[in-house]
């Protein structure tokens, strides 16, 4: 084909689809399409070695060694096939062509033919046949030129993900749970290595890079060709973990067509099956489904952070149910090298929620606070929005690292990219903004200077940038109370509430002298209140003397309807201290290293005189209010520019019903 570039490459494939219509839903198209694709991407690699692998077979046929050594150091790869089969000579037998299929894709090593039997590719073959159109897609797929040197392994990844997309979109599934958008993975792969550069061009440097949720491995590849972008004779081992099959089996194929060992990525569960436990990264990046409940894993997470403690995952704390990003993050940090073996640093997109969801001493509260006070939070940079296609939400770049430059230590920078996009000339799903090569170096250059952009006020781009300490993010939750103040008297209404609780009340619905509590109450309606408990617990005792002691949940009741919230009321004691009015109670949020009391005396006593902080209730808590911290005040428009606004459209709508009358 003449045109391989990303889209059209996609596009093309997808015109398989015209086959399937009928036969096939419109959301099972990617249980063809995607496995053939994969199919032909492994034969187009191995094509030109084929020969040379079929002799080196019959050489060792009858000898015990180990073959598969043998093969693949003639097919140049980590993955070979054993048999003269090929997607033409297959479309040329049309009546033989299930069994020479299957035959086609059992003769490639058992690493290959992972990746198909997750794909399910022999059920998908039957169904064909016996549509009868197998013929017809194996002889569209035999006519695709899909060798790396024609379509490169991160176009390839885009026209996988393009696919996944429309497939996902025709079955109202999230698009976005599979993949990044290429612009965006760029732009974070640069923020998280970019600082490393010169060690990187140091010669035979080695690199671990490690995705938790690798989807079709898009972070993965990104990653390695900007550290291979700087040192051509450098290493870089990709490992990974992905839920999906199909995702996986994309992912794995992906590794073996560049030479890389294919059981580095594992299918499962990263949270409750970790397949990569004892292994330590250089670099971690990923992007972790947004919002998505870790419900079903809950037993084994629960387990692990009571049991192990820190000495496990996810001691620092637990997130609500229904979001467990900070949970991939925890595990990732799990996965960081020790500084003394050259430390690791580490990138996640999050939306906006882990900056700030949960109140002091929360889960989340709890996991930000061990961060920050282990100094691994480097940088967040805040995304444009309308950016995924999943979502249209804002997102951001957490960058952490347990290697600080001497300059960063104890500092956290917020940088904001928001700004940072142009506009897609078609959308893609919720994808209706994507961000120019020039806009991520120059967002790269930015993040790379950020601490001395922060310090100057001069510079052109000095509000893009704050620098903060890391304690600057935590505070005390302060209880602020005041004292209950009541006055006493018995009213219609309090007795018409009472009688209501006694007939509703469970606890109070089998009291047989209700009618004569009443009545017996009834005389005190009319009579002047009291600011007094004592007085007027005589009182109440004089009224009630013909009954029987009120058992305590109807005496509760009889003292809740009469007590009034006055503030001028005797202030309730109990065990000698003011007691707290529910009611009035505040909460505060002080920053950690400001002086609770004088806090108190500054802010709060010069207005209410009789209030105190409840020192036993004050938590501590973290959060990162980022839009805060850029939050630039737009002053409303003057009331005469909106008026001649409104003036000026009524004229319109005057002049355009005129029109339509005449």
């Amino acid at each position: 084909m003449s045109d391989t570039t990303p889209k059209n490459l996609a596009n093309f494939i997808w015109q398989v689809a015209d086959l399937l219509r009928g036969d096939y839903k419109r959301s099972d198209y990617g249980k063809v399409i995607l496995p053939f694709t994969v199919l032909r991407r492994l034969e187009c690699v191995l094509e030109p070695t084929r020969d040379a692998v079929l002799k080196e077979a019959e050489k060792w046929a009858d000898r015990n060694v180990d073959l598969a050594r043998f093969l693949t150091r003639q097919s140049g790869q980590s993955f070979y096939n054993l048999t003269k089969l090929t997607l033409t000579s297959v479309a040329n037998a049309p009546d033989d062509s299930v069994a020479n299929l299957n035959a086609y894709v059992n003769g490639f090593s058992p690493n290959a033919q992972a990746v198909f039997e997750k794909f399910r590719f022999a059920e998908q073959v039957a169904y064909l046949a016996e549509a009868g159109l197998l013929h017809l897609v194996v002889a569209r797929f035999a006519d695709v030129d899909l060798h790396p040197n024609r379509v490169s392994n991160h176009e390839m990844g885009y026209a996988f993900e393009e696919l996944i997309r429309k497939f996902a979109e025709a079955s109202n599934e999230t698009a976005g749970e599979h993949f990044t958008p290429r612009e965006v993975i760029k732009l974070m792969a640069g923020l998280l290595i970019a600082p490393d550069l010169a060690d990187l061009q140091v010669p035979g440097m080695s690199r671990k890079v490690y995705d938790p949720a690798c989807g079709t491995g898009g972070m993965l590849t990104a990653a390695e060709e900007f550290i291979l972008s700087h040192n051509t004779q450098g290493q870089v081992f990709s490992f990974g973990q992905e839920l999906n099959p199909e995702s996986w089996a994309i992912c794995r194929s992906d590794l073996m067509i560049k030479n890389q060992d294919p059981d580095n990525v594992k299918l499962g569960n990263s949270f409750t099956n970790d397949l990569l436990p004892h292994e330590k990264f250089d670099y971690m990046l990923s992007n972790p489904p947004f919002g998505v409940e870790w419900k079903k894993a809950q037993a084994e997470i629960v387990d692990e952070a009571n049991d192990r403690g820190m000495l496990g995952r996810f001691g620092a704390g637990l997130p609500r149910i229904n979001d467990g990003s900070l949970l991939f993050l925890q595990h990732m940090i799990s996965k960081m090298r020790p500084v003394g073996e050259g430390g690791s640093r580490l990138a996640i997109v999050f939306n906006g929620s882990p900056l700030f969801t949960g109140a002091a001493e929360s889960g989340e509260s709890k996991i930000r606070q061990w961060i920050l006070e282990n100094d691994w939070l480097e940088a967040i940079v805040a995304l444009p929005d309308q950016l995924f296609y999943n979502t249209g939400i804002s997102t951001y770049f957490w960058i952490l690292t347990n290697r600080k430059a001497p300059a960063h230590r104890g500092k956290v920078v917020l940088l904001d990219a928001r700004e940072y996009w142009a506009k897609m000339r078609k959308s893609l799903g919720d994808k209706r903004k994507y961000i120019t090569d020039q806009q991520i170096e120059e967002i790269h250059r930015l993040y790379a200077d950020a601490l001395s952009v922060a310090d100057n006020p001069d510079h052109e781009l000095h509000g893009k940038v704050k620098v903060f300490r890391n304690e600057d993010f935590g505070y005390h939750r302060i209880t602020v109370e005041r004292p209950l103040k009541l006055r006493f008297e018995v009213t219609d209404e309090a007795l018409t509430d009472l009688e209501l609780n006694l007939k509703s009340g469970k606890t109070t619905a089998k009291y047989e002298d209700r009618d004569a509590l009443l009545a017996a109450l009834k005389s005190m309606v009319g009579k002047e209140p009291s600011f007094n408990r004592t007085e007027f617990a005589a009182s109440l005792r004089s009224a009630l003397s013909d009954l029987n002691k009120l058992p305590a949940p109807v005496d509760k009741a009889v003292w809740n309807a009469v007590s009034v919230r006055d503030s001028e009321g005797q202030v309730q004691l109990k065990k000698g201290q003011p007691e707290p009015d529910p009611e009035f109670r505040d909460f505060e949020n002080i920053p950690l290293e400001e002086d609770i009391d004088a806090y108190l005396e500054r802010e709060v006593l010069p207005h209410v005189p009789d209030a105190w902080i409840d020192h036993t209730k004050t938590k501590i808590g973290y959060e990162i209010p980022f839009t805060r911290h850029f939050y630039v005040y737009t002053p409303p428009r003057p009331l005469a520019e909106i008026d001649a606004e409104l003036r000026e459209l009524e004229f319109e709508i005057q002049k355009l019903l005129s029109e339509s009358i005449s």
